[in-house]
């Protein structure tokens, strides 16, 4: 019987990276990292084996570990993600920063500020904001009915209240206004090589079509008719498309226009006031 190092070091081998293999493995026996590393010549049970050289075999795959174990953490929360929706991205989080300094900033005056997050996936930005912020009445929309209801899921098991509304873009939430409309849209180009090693993901979550422009500059000409007076529209984009989508928020009448970078230091969110 095989030791919790030895099938630690046997899938190392096959090049799953070493904190990929202890997540894991560590789901698979409903323990931690921690005691993985302190009982590292504990021998593996035959069932536990064949689950974890199960899900092994699907992460050399190319499947993200957090389809495997279920669960992804995004900003403090854990949610629960699968091949419904789009994996969130710790980037994204500089995102939900920005809301929450406008919502406790300029936007603090008002009682229940009504905020949407346009194409909300897990429901990983709605529901960190509406964390933050339990006073926002947060709208999350998507076009994807499954994963609407892996967001509602995800609302119900952390206590959050959300309304969710299907459709694409702004015309999931016709005839309404906000005070903040935030979005991480598909982004990707068509053709770019990133999405081969993302193949596993949902591709209209990832891509909206040639430029990767196309969703991005849709939710902005819709803008106009959706924000009230004054209203903030914030946007994750890819690195190089800040000054695109500068120019389009110009073109729309929108003010105030600013980026924020992500961890990594490259232009990520761009946002301004209409």
């Amino acid at each position: 019987m095989s030791s919790v190092r030895e099938v630690l070091a046997a899938t190392r081998l096959r090049g799953v990276e070493r904190l990929d293999a202890q997540l894991l493995l560590a789901h698979v026996l409903g323990r931690n990292r921690t005691w993985l590393l302190t009982h590292d010549d504990s021998p593996l049970e035959p069932a536990a084996g064949a689950a974890f050289e199960a899900l092994a075999s699907r992460r050399v795959a190319g499947e993200p570990l957090a389809y495997l174990v279920g669960i992804r953490e995004f900003h403090g929360l854990s949610l629960q993600v699968d091949a419904r929706v789009l994996v969130p991205r710790p980037d994204t989080e500089v995102l939900v920063d920005w809301a929450i300094e406008l919502l406790r900033g300029e936007l603090a005056g008002i009682a229940a500020p009504e905020v949407v997050d346009l194409g909300t996936g897990s429901g990983a930005i709605a529901l960190a904001v509406s964390r933050a912020l339990p006073r926002c009445r947060m709208t999350a929309t998507d076009a994807s009915a499954a994963a609407l209801a892996v967001a509602r899921a995800n609302a119900g098991r952390l206590g959050l209240s959300i309304e969710t509304a299907c459709g694409s873009w702004w015309s999931a939430v016709q005839g309404r206004r906000f005070s903040l409309a935030i979005s991480n849209p598909p982004y990707i180009a068509a053709g770019d090589a990133h999405l081969r090693a993302l193949r596993c993901e949902p591709l209209n979550a990832l891509t909206p079509g040639t430029t990767g422009l196309e969703a991005l500059l849709e939710i902005i000409a819709g803008a106009a008719d959706q924000l009230l007076s004054e209203g903030w529209l914030l946007l994750e984009h890819g690195f190089d498309q800040a000054e695109a989508v500068r120019a389009a928020l110009q073109a729309q009448g929108f003010k105030r226009i600013a980026m924020r970078p992500d961890l990594a230091g490259l232009p990520r969110c761009t946002g301004g006031q209409l």
